[in-house]
């Protein structure tokens, strides 16, 4: 197995308590446990959504702004979370760079595949913003595409919570975790694991899917090098 991950993490995830925004403190802990990574000699690639600042599902919702302008601006705030995690990783003491699929060029590189892999050659950690470039995706399937385009050996989705589970452990006290899914169970409505595109083009990939709690510390480490103990995994 080649040592290139790609790490998806939700938007709300840097929010912290507050629930809009970004706290500083939580970046400053996923740095670290990216820092950690690369020190490992792993290389990282990242994925941020923008659900902290706007979603575009939500902004279309009452029909006034259309749902493909309302993805172009959750399309935006992943840029912004983007901006935000170069300088967490940078303030480390990590070489990282910013790619997008919308051009920026005053901010970030526009995303091309080889560049990435280079980035990669040379120890930098590469953030992918701005999702697929195009409305009606997500940044799971975002997260796939990237995963897959730069061949990385998995994809981990950095959660709140240690695994996928038959139902909500949040509301329900006899939720059970499932530990090994396979692409086709991960599709299952009552099973929320990424959207349906997300998944089929992981099972069309064979790409696996690793669901984890982002707040364990040293838990990406461990699932790289093996140890499935604290999470759950698709495959």
């Amino acid at each position: 197995m080649n040592k290139r991950v790609l790490v998806k993490f939700s938007g709300e995830a840097l929010a912290g308590e507050e629930g809009y925004g970004i706290d500083t403190q939580i970046l400053d802990y996923i740095a670290d446990e990216i820092k950690n990574l690369v020190d490992n000699g792993i290389e990282v690639g990242i994925v941020i959504g923008g659900g902290n600042i706007i979603r575009g599902v939500t902004a279309a919702a009452d029909g006034i702004i259309k749902r493909t302008s309302a993805d172009y601006m959750g399309m935006l705030a992943t840029v912004i979370n983007g901006v935000a995690m170069q300088e967490a990783l940078e303030h480390k003491g990590l070489s990282a760079r910013l790619q997008t699929a919308i051009k920026m060029e005053q901010i970030a590189e526009s995303f091309i595949v080889r560049k990435a892999i280079r980035h990669f050659e040379k120890n930098r950690v590469v953030i992918f913003s701005a999702g697929t470039g195009n409305p009606y995706f997500t940044t799971d399937t975002a997260a796939t595409l990237r995963a897959t385009e730069i061949n990385a050996s998995m994809l981990i989705k950095a959660t709140k919570v240690d695994g996928v589970y038959n139902k909500d452990p949040m509301k329900y006290a006899d939720a059970v975790k499932l530990e090994t899914l396979t692409y086709d169970d991960a599709l299952e409505d009552h099973i929320k694991v990424m959207d349906d595109t997300a998944i089929a083009l992981a099972k069309d990939n064979k790409l696996p899917i690793v669901v984890a709690n982002m707040n364990e510390k040293g838990n990406l480490l461990k699932i790289i090098n093996g140890d499935f103990t604290r999470c759950s995994i698709v495959k």
